[in-house]
């Protein structure tokens, strides 16, 4: 097994300074957070309402022990992960899979993708007798954490149980690892006990090496995203009957408040032009299915939702997709898509998935999230910056109006996710020098 204080670190005062203010003040926390679980149970997720002492600790203890522990925060990290945990699985079929996440849209996208294949619950909060209560029911021989969220007490339990942590499709923004330099002596010491950093990305590499990580501990592996969504065929599915449409169909995918009303304007532009386009919208999270369908109701538009009909009658063009786990579906059917979170401050969300369907690609100028990806797609001319509804209605007209250039873009963007697999095989080599 490995010994976490193989290379003779140990805890300074210091630290266990910080880590006792760090737990005292999360403690002192407690009340208000079951307040707000309690509060908040009439708008949550039934589901998520039913497991919310997990929270606290208070977990399913799994068919078997020794197996990996993945945490993936939400729906991104859980895609992200899933081509590794179903290598894993084709690898070890006798290992126990565990996968915590912290929203309920994630939870539902570990039962959307792996059924009763991996046992789930929600993460508990960052205390240290919750974290320690939750590893002694799993008993994992490893812990991969997906993408950024690493918890002080977390971290510092599985060292002390000497079970193996790392960061697989490591990211860390310029902003995020200014904010941590700023709090060092809290945050170098839970560097000290990962095992390995997988970085998605040069700018995450350097910037966990200018951190402090040895690089016998750092590997740029490349970003996991590129041979999850390699795996797609890139064939259009089955969706609402839109399969056998040949009117352009616009998606916008994971959008976030303002984005869809940035489409709307867009797209009642271009319909002066090309009234049979159709734009189908998908909000990033469930909670805004219906605030976007009262913004539709207010404009007047037609429209369905996804989840009332079986097909789209010929004289609607709107179609607000009300379900988890359909993006793909939609994107499949696309003639063209908007990638969301990226008019909206929010980094920018997975251009690839998109890209997997050979169609061009819209986003906004926030692209932080992954900027490796992005700059690939742009590169090639796969993938356009845009800032408003009238740059919106300016590329999708050009695209119509020329669609060699349109099928041009999109078969660059497929290129790109082709050229740049290989980080599955990266990652499982850095994992399994951990394990016996």
């Amino acid at each position: 097994m490995f010994a976490a204080d193989k290379n003779g670190y140990k805890p300074t005062f210091i630290e266990d300074v910080c880590r006792w203010i760090y737990s005292s003040i999360l403690t002192l926390l407690i009340p208000f957070a079951f307040l707000q679980l309690m509060l908040r149970s009439k708008t949550r997720n039934k589901d998520y309402n039913h497991r919310r002492f997990e929270r606290f600790g208070f977990v399913a203890t799994p068919a078997k022990s020794g197996g990996y522990l993945f945490h993936c925060v939400s729906v991104g990290e859980v895609v992200a992960a899933s081509c590794l945990i179903k290598r894993i699985i084709e690898d070890e079929p006798e290992a126990q899979i565990t996968i915590t996440t912290t929203t309920p849209t994630g939870s539902a996208r570990v039962r959307a993708i792996f059924g009763d294949k991996v046992h789930h619950f929600y993460l508990p909060y960052d205390l240290h007798m919750a974290m320690a209560g939750m590893l002694k029911r799993v008993k994992p021989k490893a812990v991969l954490i997906t993408e950024v969220e690493l918890w002080p007490n977390l971290i510092h339990a599985c060292w002390k149980r000497e079970i193996p942590v790392m960061v697989i499709n490591a990211r860390m923004t310029d902003r995020s690892a200014r904010r941590y330099k700023k709090i060092g002596k809290l945050f170098n010491p839970m560097l000290e006990k990962l095992n390995h950093i997988c970085a998605q990305g040069e700018r995450d590499f350097k910037n966990y090496a200018w951190l402090g990580v040895p690089s016998n501990k750092l590997t740029l592996t490349n970003n996991i995203k590129f041979d999850q969504v390699a795996s797609l065929s890139g064939e259009k599915q089955h969706f609402l009957g839109l399969e056998h449409s040949i009117k352009p169909i616009l998606v916008a995918g994971s959008t976030h408040e303002p984005e869809e009303t940035t489409i709307l304007d867009a797209v009642q532009r271009l319909w002066t032009l090309c009234p049979s386009t159709r734009v189908v919208i998908v909000p990033r999270h469930p909670e805004r299915f219906d605030v976007v369908a009262k913004i539709l109701e207010k404009r007047g538009l037609s429209f369905v939702r996804s989840s009332q009909v079986s097909d789209v009658a010929d004289d609607i063009n709107i179609v607000l997709l009300d379900e988890m786990g359909k993006l793909n579906q939609a994107y499949s059917v696309a003639t063209f898509a908007f990638v969301g979170g990226s008019i909206a401050d929010r980094g920018g969300h997975n251009a690839l998935e998109p890209a997997a369907f050979s169609i061009p690609i819209m986003m906004g100028p926030h692209t932080y999230n992954n900027p490796v990806i992005c700059g690939y797609l742009q590169e090639r001319g796969a993938l356009s910056i845009v800032e408003d509804a009238q740059q919106i209605a300016d590329k999708l007209s050009a695209w119509l109006s020329d669609p060699d250039n349109r099928s041009k873009a999109g078969k660059a963007g497929r290129d790109v996710l082709d050229e740049n697999s290989g980080a599955l095989e990266t990652t499982l080599t850095c994992i399994k020098q951990y394990l016996q």
